[in-house]
């Protein structure tokens, strides 16, 4: 999977969903290793995407006090 062509919305699902099945003891030793791995990659993607949100509203801010 390419956590890169994801929208912030079906990242953190997936993330919501990874954490939830490793809460609930779902899943093998391998397979939560596995899923930890992943997590930590849609983790970073959506502090990624976060980050660039937060940016363009400050962009937007600083352009409409300049007016």
């Amino acid at each position: 999977m390419d956590e890169n062509k994801l929208s912030f919305e079906e990242a953190y699902k997936q993330l919501t969903e990874l954490v939830q099945k490793m809460e609930n003891a779902q899943m093998s030793l391998a397979d939560s290793v596995a899923a930890y791995e992943q997590g930590i990659k849609l983790k970073a993607y959506c502090e990624q995407l976060l980050k660039e949100a937060e940016l363009k509203i400050e962009t937007l801010k600083v352009s409409n006090t300049g007016e």
